[in-house]
């Protein structure tokens, strides 16, 4: 923590700071000053009849137009312009005016939450900066600069005209309220961005895609980030309310991003969102059924902070993309594949086999995630060495807390590269997730573990995130880490050492000369398939391999369930050849198991007859859910309706239940949601919408079937509005 930060945090610990932006304070409309005043003016004081914000205007000039908002939406470090309208004409040498732009409950000028701009004769500098532009009859044209620290929130506009005996301020009024949001479009703004295209994408773009599914198996789901909706800046603002956070960190957008790391989960602190990975949904929403992040943050705002049930990584990440592109941060969402869950901080994920080859889940307290989903938002680091800067890691999920709360990041993405660990924030947990090597013990009956083999290569496998101006992934496993075993690689796993990350404290079996791997096809869900093990004798002798194939049904945080198929096989290979032995995986043994994103385990343990030495792999089958299909009738037009039908029919055997069938489309429509009892086998259903779009160009509709037997059933499509 730098002490600047410590400075803060004790000083708000001592003193009473505001931490509601809507707890809003209603200054006199006259203030009369006690004993002498300022000099009288020469004319007849000036009154107010009212102020125009330009909102149309304005908004356009600071790339805040698509916010479905009323009141002016600017941003840090830019001009904008309102109009003043007086009773007479004003003299900027005579009237004394003030601006004064108010934020919280209790607004002061030393904290940034009461700014006072001047305009005539009694000119000052101020935080922000003021200057007339243009006098016209009794209209005056003022430009404002919001300075490029200031807090980030909804202000409150007076005007106050100063005269001998006091104050005459405007009265409150909502219209004239306006939202300050960071300015990535600005260098002096830390979150300046450069690169339109890059803009764009992280900042302006309102539908995603999060990548599900497993290495090999890539699997994509649209996402509606819907940043611009109506209500979602509120709501946005609202949990930073909720969080209590004070008004003053507001401005810093390091502080921010840590704070709504830990306002994302509802672990300890009632934040936006509860996790779940029971497969029990019942009291909630499951996660694989939401499309979108403003459904989850309406719900949240409307509900007055009660979190909402329930989510998992992807969620977690799509709603906290949502929340920082809306107050202009930009970040995108990240999925990395085979994510090591570290629970000692050793930078080894410790996987104890039994007897028979099965994962013994109370001797491996360690995990191995199919993938796990979180964010980086691009930011200077003002408090770390210059190189540190540009993309951050930022997670919501909870899985370990840091100073207390569940939360990770924001922690630089070139320092995980380099093993530099020393730096703020959750480096070490961070680079354990893509850099762990994977080692597994063998467990006698007595409890004795061996080490049998150590993977050093598949955890971070591949890091993935969607293209910018691209529908394509974009990999991105090289921001993170050096190629493995190059001397790049080898010189920041000792750094990481030298920062304090313990050394490896085991030694490798040695090589046997026989490698195995398991291959397999991608499946639908209730298919048959083979799995082929590969065997390569790399030596000069005869090799009889005794191999035990374990399958089990597992979550895709590596959470083992029930085990379906154990089959035992002996192989001979030849010196220098390969040899495929085949088993045969039958749906009927998969099906009664299945849980929540279909995912499988296959875990290969084999014994060389010659040596008595062991080897294991493992293979994860992600089963592919069935289609659900969009398509639209008519041409979709601005201010004409079209139809959008949403189409499923049931390929199984069995009867689907108590499903949710959601449809939405940033731009177009908000969430609309149908429910079904039951879809009988090879049954069908449609949904219908009617849609009569307001604006014209790129949508993207976005669909998911959601039901406890089948998940993860998603659709995308997108449509030009004319």
């Amino acid at each position: 923590m730098s002490g600047n930060t410590k400075f803060w945090r004790s000083l708000i610990g001592r003193i009473k700071f505001s931490k509601s932006n809507y707890e809003a304070y209603h200054p006199p409309v006259f203030e009369a000053f006690k004993g002498a005043g300022p000099r009288a003016p020469t004319t007849q004081a000036l009154s107010v009849l009212g102020v125009d914000m330009l909102v149309a205007d304005n908004n356009n000039a600071h790339n805040t137009s698509r916010y479905k908002n009323t009141n002016l939406i600017v941003r840090r470090n830019k001009e904008f312009f309102i109009i003043i309208s007086f009773d007479q004409p004003f003299n900027e040498q005579q009237d004394n005016v003030q601006l004064e732009f108010m934020i919280g409950s209790s607004p002061d000028e030393n904290n940034g939450t009461h700014i006072i701009e001047s305009i005539g004769q009694g000119r000052r500098n101020g935080r922000w900066k003021g200057r007339v532009v243009e006098t016209q009859d009794n209209d005056v044209t003022v430009g404002i600069t919001p300075d490029a620290g200031c807090i980030i929130g909804r202000f409150s506009t007076f005007v106050t005209v100063i005269t001998n005996v006091g104050k005459q301020r405007t009265p409150k009024n909502p219209d004239t309220d306006f939202y300050v949001l960071f300015n990535p479009w600005d260098p002096a703004d830390v979150v300046y961005m450069p690169g339109d295209s890059d803009r764009q994408e992280y900042v302006m773009n309102d539908v995603g895609i999060i990548y599900n599914g497993e290495f090999n198996n890539i699997a994509p789901r649209s996402w509606n980030y819907g940043q611009f909706e109506e209500g979602i800046l509120d709501a946005c603002l609202f949990i930073l309310d909720a969080g209590k956070v004070p008004l003053l960190y507001r401005g810093n957008a390091i502080e921010l991003v840590r704070q709504g790391s830990a306002l994302m989960n509802s672990q300890d602190d009632d934040g936006v969102l509860v996790g779940n990975w029971s497969d029990d949904y019942s009291i909630g929403t499951a996660p694989t059924a939401w499309t979108g992040s403003p459904e989850i943050l309406l719900k949240y705002a409307k509900d007055n902070g009660l979190p909402v049930c329930f989510a998992q990584c992807w969620v977690y990440a799509g709603v906290l993309n949502t929340f920082l592109r809306c107050l202009g941060m930009p970040s995108r969402v990240i999925t990395n594949y085979s994510s090591a869950h570290d629970n000692s901080g050793n930078l080894k994920t410790d996987l104890v086999l039994d007897e028979d080859g099965t994962i013994n889940r109370s001797l491996s307290r360690d995990s191995v995630w199919n993938y796990h989903s979180w964010n980086e938002v691009y930011m200077r680091r003002p408090d770390l060495p210059e190189k540190y800067s540009g993309w951050q890691v930022v997670d919501g999920t909870p899985q370990e807390t840091s100073d207390g709360l569940y939360r990770c990041g924001p922690t630089s993405v070139i320092a995980i590269k380099e093993g530099e660990l020393s730096y703020p924030f959750d480096a070490r947990f961070v680079f354990a997730e893509v850099n762990s090597d994977v080692v597994y013990y063998k467990s006698d009956k007595l409890g004795n573990k061996n080490i049998i083999s150590v993977d050093t290569t598949s955890v971070g496998k591949l890091i993935l995130t969607k293209g910018v101006n691209s529908n394509n992934y974009e990999d991105i496993t090289s921001t993170y880490k050096y190629p493995e075993g190059s001397d790049m690689d080898k010189r920041a796993m000792q750094m990481a050492e030298n920062r304090g990350v313990p050394a490896r404290d085991y030694t490798p079996p040695a090589k046997t000369g026989v490698e195995i791997e398991l291959q397999t096809d991608t499946i639908n869900i209730g298919e048959n398939f083979k799995l082929t093990l590969n065997i390569k004798n790399q030596t000069g002798q005869n090799c009889t391999l005794d191999v035990t194939i374990t399958g089990c049904v597992v979550y895709y945080t590596g959470v083992t369930s029930s085990i379906f198929k154990i089959e035992s096989k002996t192989a001979s290979v030849d010196p220098w050849k390969t040899t495929q032995v085949m088993f045969d995986v039958t749906a009927s043994e998969y099906m009664p198991y299945r849980v929540e994103q279909s995912n499988l385990l296959f875990v290969a343990y084999g014994r060389i007859q010659e040596t008595g030495t062991s080897l294991t792999t493992t293979r994860v089958v992600a089963l592919r859910p069935p289609e659900l299909t969009i398509k639209v009738t008519g041409t979709p037009q601005v201010g004409r309706d079209f139809m959008v039908i949403v189409s499923f029919r049931n390929p199984f055997n069995f009867v689907l239940k108590n499903i949710q069938l959601r449809l939405e489309s940033p731009g177009l429509i908000m969430t609309k949601m149908k429910t079904y009892d039951q879809i009988a086998p090879g049954g069908t259903v449609q949904f219908t919408n009617t849609i009569t779009p307001w604006s014209s160009g790129k949508k993207v509709l976005i669909a998911c079937l959601d039901c406890p037997t089948v998940r993860q059933v998603t659709s995308q499509l997108e449509i030009i509005v004319q």
